[in-house]
This record gives structure tokens, sequence and C-alpha cells, in this order.
């Protein structure tokens, strides 16, 4: 299954470059999840809520300790990046990690987060305008999360990956460093019954594989948030998906942050472990799209650039994320 959808990540990928297209399902498979989307949709929630906005900066405590100017975290992406789900501004994993990379950096963390719900990753070239806009200071490192909705509402996979490989090229050309959390399992949504749940997982998981060559490809990293999930997810759906049945709770949240946690850190060169693979925990040089694809089945895994054709596949230590401080959203203001 691994080679197989090696191979089918670099056809997508190889259309994506050359801008070609590619589907992964005959007709006849793309009528039966059509029938099988309108059947879930009847039992599936959805969120019509805006995501809290949780802009601003984390770890304020240390600005009056340096003089190194703080770090800037952007977040781009779909609902998922924006935290929709939950209430409060300090459970998007947007405040989860600049909550985190602050405490570990001891620096203060600007957070700019233009993810949008609903985006495609054809929305991307617009959030990275966003971002790299006039006038605004160019983020450090930048996460993006989307693919989810690139499956439900049927972007052709090559485009999908064509789109998210221009929006880590150009972010890597203006400096900043790239974190891809890639498409998750949308294997996992719980009144999503058989057909459509093992078709889900395998549309997911190769988007994810391909999504994975483009992103690294092009100087970014990606972790894999599906495989890792859909376990979890499988086993507690209850505490990890939200009241809408669809997005993540603020546990689930924090258990996607926690996966990204280590990579985000190692990309800023904040993390203890050493850019080399470790045989024992089954890390090691890799085809590039023999990496995206074992990345695509076991869950927080790293894949980075490597030489060509290489990429290094790690499965980084996951730690407990330092406790959250309150997002500026979430703080009372204080009057005269």
């Amino acid at each position: 299954m691994t080679g197989s959808r090696a191979r089918v990540a670099r056809r997508i990928a190889t259309a994506a470059a050359f801008g070609g297209g590619i589907g992964l399902l005959g007709v006849a498979g793309v009528g039966l999840l059509l029938t099988e989307v309108r059947l879930a949709r009847r039992t599936v929630g959805g969120s019509s809520d805006v995501p809290p906005c949780a802009d601003g900066r984390y770890g304020a405590a240390f600005d009056h300790r340096t003089d190194r100017p703080p770090l800037r975290l952007g977040f781009l992406g779909d609902s998922t990046a924006a935290g929709q789900g939950v209430h409060r501004a300090s459970q998007t994993p947007g405040a989860l990690l600049a909550s985190g990379l602050a405490a570990l950096a001891e620096l203060p963390v600007d957070l700019r987060n233009v993810a949008l719900p609903g985006a495609r990753s054809d929305d991307l070239p617009r959030q990275v305008e966003l971002l790299l806009a006039d006038g605004t200071e160019t983020p450090d490192l930048c996460v993006i999360m989307i693919g989810a909705n690139d499956v439900t509402r049927r972007l052709p996979p090559a485009e999908s990956v064509r789109h998210l490989s221009e929006a880590v090229r150009v972010l890597r050309t203006a400096g900043c460093e790239v974190i891809v959390g890639t498409c998750p399992d949308l294997g996992t949504i719980e009144p999503v019954y058989q057909p459509l749940r093992w078709v889900a997982r395998r549309l997911s998981r190769q988007l994810a594989a391909a999504q994975t060559i483009g992103a690294v490809e092009n100087g970014g990293r990606t972790v894999s948030l599906g495989a890792l999930l859909g376990p979890e997810f499988e086993a507690r759906p209850r505490e990890l998906f939200g009241p809408d049945n669809y997005h993540p709770s603020a546990e689930g949240y924090a258990t996607a942050a926690m996966a990204l946690f280590p990579t985000v850190c190692a990309a800023l060169g904040l993390w203890p472990e050493e850019e080399r693979p470790e045989p024992a925990r089954r890390e090691g040089l890799l085809p590039v799209e023999q990496a995206a694809a074992r990345a695509a089945s076991e869950g927080g895994t790293e894949v980075t650039a490597s030489r060509a054709p290489w990429a290094l596949l790690k499965h980084r230590r996951r730690r407990q994320l330092p406790a959250a401080e309150e997002s500026p959203a979430d703080r009372p203001s204080v009057t005269g």
C-alpha cells in the first residue's frame, strides 16, 4: 500500500509542477462518494460560528527581560488552522503554539492568523499576500493547515498541491520557515460510515502524501496529522471532536498542536534533538515520495528535505506543551 501511495503521490506532484490534472477516483467512485456525502451531511453537524481571534503577543512578560526582537508566527489554512469549534482564543492551535514557543524560547511571540474557514488550497495565494503585505513584518515561521476542503469540495489534487507548493516557495523566498500540517484523516468523522469512510481515508492520505512532496521540494517541512489523530479521534470522539461532530474540540486542537510543536521548534533551532535519523526510532533518509507515503500512514511524522532526491523522515519525541497562557483576545480589557 505504501508503494502504491508513493507512486500516486509522485504522479500528483508531477502533474502539479507541470500544470496537469489527475484524479484519484474514477467516475463511478466519484458518484459513490458524492451520494455518500449527501447522506453523511444529514448526520454530520456543521458550524457557522466565527472562530475566536487569537492574534496578538504571547509571552509579553519576556519583553522587559531581553533586547531580542519577538518571534513572529504566521498561520494560514482552513477552519482547523483558524480554530473553528472552540470558543476561547487560547484554545486555538495558533495560540497554543505561540504560547508554547514563547515559553521555550523565552521570547515574546507575535501571532497573526489569516486562515479562513471553508478555504481550499486555491485560497492560499490570497492568504500569503495578506501575510507578506507591504508594511507588515515577515513572519519567522508560518504554519499551514489545509486539505480537508480540497477533498470534500473536489479541488483536483494536482491543483491543490500546485497552490500549496507555490505558497511554500513564496514564503521560503521571503525568508520564512514553513511547516505544513498535512490533510487530516476524514475517515475519523464519527457519523460517516462505509464505504465513504474508506474512500475519505484513502483520498485524505493520498493528498497528504502529495502535499508532503510539494512542500518538501520547495523548502518546507511537513507533519502528518491524519494517521496520528485517526486512532485517537476514533477511540475518543466525544472528547476530541467538538459539538458539531466535525471540527476538533479544545482537546483535539491541543493534540494537533502537540504534534506540530517539536517541528516548529526544530525549524527555529530550538529543539534539542539532532537533525539526523535514529534507526531505532524507524527514522531514515528515503526518496521523498517514499518518505511522504510513510508519513501519511504514521502520524506525527516529520519530513524534511535533504540532498535531492532524498528526504529525512523523523518521529520527534512529543512533549507536553507548556501551559497555555491566556490569549490577548481572552484577557479582560483594563480601563482607567
